[in-house]
């Protein structure tokens, strides 16, 4: 993905400390990221974010001091070793640079299997750097009030990296032991706490001479932190908001004193029950403390990947286990009407819309050559073809390039995914020495293809149409015809199971000879989602995907 809209015309600045050695590795609505190094030497790699000052400032709404309390509070929480690193900031007239610790792992939760989660070893050892990571910011008196699994990064070795310091808030003075409250409604539904909403509607309904309501962030981190445990256990978040009047989910588990219904509660282990219960107290006074959390029986478990520093006790270990965690089931069943892939209308606003974000949306007029109407797809067009259904083309030829082709890919760990019992292939094993050896950085979210685009691109949209989510079709293949080496882009914006905005991309590219590499590139958006979204167009997609043998 490129910059910010409307910014590549925009020169960066010329008296940056350091030298760009990278395009764009992440981009968000007004800022894009890239690698740097020292200008004499190879290392250290460091990531920095550029925000576009006119972007940010007049089309994302966001404030200077923003990003100045932003910079203020990132850099008084660091060094922590489960926190990615402030290290320095600048600007010039058109933008505003931070050079911030590269997280070399890629993203914690593009490696969790949705709707399955991981092993309770794996859950335990992420949780437990999460909670060092958010008790050393309350420590210093700061809430994050964004934890969330965008929000969570890896360094090379697999240990946890909490990022994005832009809605944190001061609570506590140290030297004066001063506490305040908020008022400000900020955060993702699904991992907000209660009170949060609750204090914006109070807030939004007094009156004039009325005092504003306020809420705790040092305790909102605390629920936010239970429901990435959740997450990490059951690979869905338990509701949509903690709102009982919208979501039925929460409702039971208020109903129920903490004992729902829900299936999905029976993939909590019995001896973490009690943790989550605790820390998702609706009453924010009887709620866990974080010195409550790391004093529980489940939390001081033992872990085999807990070394005595808190860190990672054996990479290859830890990223074999994850891996082997992911796993495309073929057989299962895609209904006609996907609620997760809930189509977005163009001028829908976002469930809770006054919710704050360090990714506001960028408008869609600013997006060129794209018109989401205009391509809003019909039940004649969704019916032309059933993405589920084989397409007819020669065998012969697949299995022929598929020989040759597995050879080379039986030693990508990645591909484990699309195996029947997905597995590291022992060699590899043998030989890795870091975490990224087994797991690597960039998104897993990606599958191979021999079908021609004239087969496999239809292929893709009539899935995505199966979703009920909008695409345009693409303009011309002529970029990935014949021995073209350039890339076909489907853009794609809906809403994920839990209704939030879900954006990325679906890039198809050509590796070399017949092979085409088909990568989904997620924007904005929760990543639990954004696999989930992947997993269904996999399944959809099954007869175009190059697949490991079952022997």
């Amino acid at each position: 993905m490129g910059g910010p809209p409307n910014s590549q015309a925009v020169s960066l600045p010329t008296n940056l400390p350091f030298r760009l050695v990278s395009k764009t590795i992440g981009s968000g609505a007004y800022a894009s990221i890239k690698k740097a190094t020292p200008f004499h030497a190879p290392s250290p790699v460091i990531a920095v974010k550029f925000i576009n000052k006119d972007h940010a400032f007049r089309t994302g709404h966001l404030r200077p001091k923003q990003i100045q309390l932003e910079i203020t509070h990132h850099a008084s929480v660091c060094p922590h070793d489960n926190i990615i690193r402030f290290l320095s900031w600048g600007e010039d007239a058109a933008w505003i640079w931070l050079s911030l610790e590269l997280a070399d792992g890629g993203d914690l939760f593009d490696k969790i299997e949705a709707d399955e989660g991981v092993g309770e070893d794996v859950a335990h050892f992420y949780f437990a750097q999460l909670s060092s990571a958010i008790s050393w910011c309350h420590g210093k008196g700061v809430a994050h009030r964004d934890v969330k699994p965008e929000n969570m990064l890896l360094s090379a070795s697999g240990d946890l990296k909490l990022a994005d310091f832009g809605l944190a808030t001061r609570f506590l003075l140290p030297r004066t032991g001063e506490r305040k409250s908020c008022g400000m409604v900020c955060g993702s539904p699904p991992y907000i706490a209660p009170e949060i909403l609750a204090v914006g509607n109070a807030n939004c309904k007094r009156k004039k001479d009325e005092e504003k309501s306020g809420y705790d962030p040092q305790v909102s981190d605390v629920w936010s932190c239970a429901i990435v445990l959740f997450v990490l256990l059951a690979g869905n978040t338990p509701w949509d908001s903690p709102v009982a009047e919208e979501s039925y989910e929460y409702y039971d588990y208020v109903r129920t004193h903490g004992r729902p219904t829900d299936e999905l509660w029976a993939k909590i282990p019995a001896e973490a029950m009690s943790l989550v219960r605790g820390m998702l107290k609706v009453e924010p006074r009887e709620r866990f403390t974080m010195q409550d959390v790391r004093k529980h029986l489940w939390f001081t478990r033992a872990n085999p990947h807990l070394n005595a520093k808190g860190k990672v006790a054996n990479p290859v270990s830890l990223a074999t286990q994850m891996l082997e965690s992911l796993r495309i089931d073929f057989s299962a069943e895609i209904p006609v009407s996907q609620p997760s892939g809930e189509a977005m209308d163009v001028d829908s606003q976002l469930h809770h819309h006054q919710l704050a974000s360090t990714q506001p949306e960028s408008p869609l007029a600013e997006l060129p050559g794209f018109d989401w109407e205009a391509t809003r797809p019909s039940l004649a067009r969704t019916t032309l073809l059933s993405a589920s259904q084989p397409i007819h083309t020669t065998s012969i030829t697949i299995t022929t390039h598929l020989s040759s082709l597995l050879d080379t890919l039986s030693q990508d760990p990645s591909m484990s995914q699309f195996h029947p019992t997905p597995s590291v292939p022992l060699t590899l094993t043998q030989q890795a020495r870091q975490f990224t050896d087994i797991v690597p950085s960039h998104s897993l979210t990606r599958f191979l293809s021999l079908l021609p685009p004239s087969q496999l691109l239809p292929m893709l949209t009539a899935s995505l149409h199966r979703l009920n989510v909008p695409v345009a079709e693409p303009a011309s293949l002529a970029a990935i015809e014949g021995t073209g080496s350039g890339s076909v882009r489907l853009r794609v914006k809906t809403r994920d199971a839990r209704k939030q905005e879900l954006q990325g991309e679906i890039v198809v590219e050509r590796l070399g000879g017949e092979v085409l590499e088909v990568r989904f590139l997620k924007a904005k958006g929760d990543p639990v989602g954004w696999r989930r979204l992947f997993k269904q167009m996999a399944v959809l997609c099954k007869e175009g995907i190059v697949k490991p043998s079952a022997g």
